[in-house]
């Protein structure tokens, strides 16, 4: 627990709801019990004046008057911090509002912990360079409303509608071949199929006038299915030569800060655009509002870098031999790409979901914003300070901070509320949430974790998340610990959200709480809660059969067919797998191991096969002989040098062989390397002049 450092100031919003001042006091060892108002917004702003003034750092338990308090904050010229803290909506109103007091004390006190330490940033800078790319009656329609705020350039790609007379911003038509990048850094790339380049054209309408079939109108394309060739048009258009039935497709490309997307179909078709890409389709009021968001998009703007990659202890790739792809495969923006034997992140892409920290299963990528230590720290305090004041058998609700918070106010408002024991807490995105999260909030003491998704995710998101909850709940019922302490929420409304945390089945709590803190390497991390749940199981096991897909387990070795060239040794990114120095040996490490199957795919000799479990016993760290063999001596200086083994598979393949048909080459084969050579310069057939004779 960490030192009260803000004066808090509790209000029970017109009595609505009930507050004990004492009870929280005692919870949160306050020296003295603070006053509950009941109008502090109101009727009783002169507290809040006085404690504003006091100069200390100040923490009001309430959101919805934020903006006003922010405002008296400032004119009373308050030198302390202020934060605010909602336990309204997520305690004091609720059916059970008379058994959350010790809630309430949780949620204040997680308030009251230290901003994470600053990470780096991503920076963005736009200056309104504008593509509006789609049908030409809507994109030129959008063009001339938005030319006076933003530098425009329209790409038509239906070679209709009617150009405007007077040229105010550069027109274009073809068909987009490439669409990359992100807001101030689009590099769009086209083809150009008709005859007649808008740039070049002055739109003098001589070609209009000239065409005998009327293929051409006031967009300035060519109808190719009405023209029939007269080229009446191309002697008409003269020395300004727009017009060109000879040329080829013409691809053309230019830099964007923003895309506004008019097509029925996006170009970009990921579950989340990069900023400053807009893709309303037809509908013009989605059109309007994307419009009206894209004139928040032009200055210099910065955002958190979201994540930690070490590269070193990646395991996506050795020697042009894919092994793991989990985060590429799961990123819903495209920014992680496979970069040689490694991946990179284009950090302005990646928008913060921590989708690929969750799955990754060797800890490479981590979260940096919040760190893991970060939310651990928040997990520990409000379970912690939740059973100080009296709390049983929490459950923490994680949702996200945008739609899924609005849910949890909405069943306060409107509902029957939280159940007393169901402590909601912020993610910024809930594909975050990883086994490590999950087994480390069990430890700290809670009796199930849920997670709410309010439909805005990616698809691909919720299959990870059941994937991690079932790893995890694997775990705990081998342990003994019970069935029922993961659940996923899927609930785009109240009413559903209602309904689901009201018919939670009771889970038990572990019989001793964690003390550790958390780590921000991943597999230290769980390394700790292993421990710690194994330790107090009700049932112990040393070891657990986990499902396909699971980031620890054993790799099995076929001692007939391995002849320990040791390939997987030097494929291995985990140091999982190592080499004897002293003899042919082939050894492993299990708790390094991921599963990544690089030492599967490697073997040249198909010897090797994974086999998911979690071991619990101190041999998980430790070294294991997974094959050995008798080595054999150089048959002329007695120095080892390879396997029997090695050296029988030789014989038995090359024994036949025509390069070795002359008397001693396959006895060379059991030499070393150094006698090899002596003994092919010892017998080797040379020449002389003497034989020309």
């Amino acid at each position: 627990m960490t030192q009260q450092r803000h004066k808090l100031l509790l209000c029970n919003c017109n009595r609505t709801m009930p507050l004990d001042g004492k009870a929280v006091a005692g919870a949160l060892a306050l020296d003295a019990v603070p006053h509950v108002s009941s109008e502090l917004c109101r009727r009783h702003v002169a507290a809040f004046e006085a404690a504003a003034k006091s100069g200390d750092d100040l923490l009001v338990a309430c959101t919805q008057e934020a903006p006003l308090f922010r405002e008296l904050h400032d004119e009373f010229k308050a030198t302390g911090g202020i934060r605010f803290v909602n336990i309204r909506e997520t305690a004091g109103w609720s059916r059970q509002s008379q058994q959350a007091t010790p809630k309430i004390a949780a949620l204040l006190a997680a308030a009251q912990l230290p901003e994470p330490e600053p990470v780096a940033v991503v920076s963005y800078r736009s200056g309104g360079e504008l593509l509006i790319v789609g049908p030409g009656a809507a994109a030129i329609a959008w063009a001339d409303q938005l030319a006076e705020q933003f530098s425009v350039c329209v790409l038509i790609t239906d070679g209709q509608g009617e150009l405007p007379s007077e040229r105010r911003y550069p027109v274009f038509s073809g068909r987009v071949h490439e669409l990359t990048g992100y807001l101030g850094a689009f590099e769009v790339a086209w083809d150009q199929v008709n005859p007649i380049d808008l740039d070049t054209c002055t739109r003098c309408n001589a070609c209009i006038t000239a065409c005998p079939e009327h293929a051409i109108d006031y967009s300035y394309q060519i109808d190719l299915e009405k023209c029939k060739a007269h080229r009446q048009c191309v002697k008409a258009c003269g020395e300004i030569r727009a017009i060109d039935f000879d040329r080829r497709e013409v691809r053309r490309s230019e830099r964007f800060d923003l895309v506004l997307d008019l097509g029925a179909t996006p170009l970009l078709r990921m579950h989340e655009p990069p900023q400053g890409y807009l893709a309303p389709g037809r509908d013009p009021l989605e059109q309007a509002q994307a419009a009206r968001k894209l004139a928040q998009m032009i200055g210099e703007f910065e955002k958190p870098k979201f994540f930690v990659y070490k590269e070193k202890i990646c395991a996506h790739s050795r020697s042009e031999i894919t092994g793991c792809s989990q985060c590429i495969d799961i990123c819903s923006t495209a920014a992680i790409s496979a970069d040689g034997d490694h991946v990179k992140v284009e950090p302005h892409l990646c928008m913060g979901c921590g989708a690929c920290a969750s799955v990754c299963p060797s800890g490479a990528m981590s979260y940096a914003y919040p760190r893991m230590a970060d939310l651990g720290l928040r997990i520990k305090t409000l379970l912690a300070t939740y059973r100080k004041a009296g709390g049983e058998d929490a459950c923490l609700l994680f949702h996200n901070a945008t739609e899924g918070r609005e849910l949890v106010a909405r069943l306060g408002r409107r509902g029957k509320g939280l159940p007393a024991r169901v402590i909601p807490l912020d993610a910024f995105h809930i594909a975050s949430l990883g086994i490590d999260t999950m087994l480390g909030a069990i430890a700290y003491g809670a009796a199930q974790v849920v997670i709410v998704s309010s439909g805005t995710e990616a698809p691909e998101y919720l299959i990870s998340l059941k994937r991690q909850m079932s790893y995890a709940q694997q775990i705990l019922s081998a342990l003994g610990y019970g069935d029922t302490h993961f659940q996923l929420i899927e609930a785009d409304d109240s009413a559903e959200l209602e309904a689901a945390v009201w018919s939670l089945p009771q889970a038990p709590a572990t019989p001793v709480t964690a003390t550790f803190n958390w780590s921000n390497e991943k597999r230290t991390t769980l390394d700790f809660i292993f421990d710690h749940l194994l330790k107090h199981a009700p049932q112990p096991q040393e070891q657990i059969a986990l499902a396909a897909g699971a980031p620890y387990g054993q790799v099995v070795v076929n001692k007939q067919t391995c002849t320990l060239c040791m390939a997987c040794v030097g494929a291995c990114p985990e140091s999982a797998l190592l080499d004897a120095k002293e003899r042919p040996q082939l050894k492993f490490i299990e708790r390094n191991c991921v599963q990544c199957g690089l030492c599967e795919q490697t073997c040249p000799e198909d010897a090797i096969s994974l086999t998911p479990r979690l071991l619990l016993t101190g041999q998980a760290k430790a070294e294991s002989v997974l094959n050995e063999a008798e080595v054999f001596a150089c048959t002329k200086c007695g120095k080892p040098f390879a396997t029997r083994q090695m050296i029988d598979n030789m014989l038995g393949r090359l024994t036949s062989h025509s390069m070795f048909a002359e008397p001693g080459a396959i006895e060379r084969l059991k030499m070393c390397a150094d006698c090899r050579v002596v003994d092919m310069l010892q017998n080797a057939k040379h020449g002389s002049i003497l034989d020309l004779k």
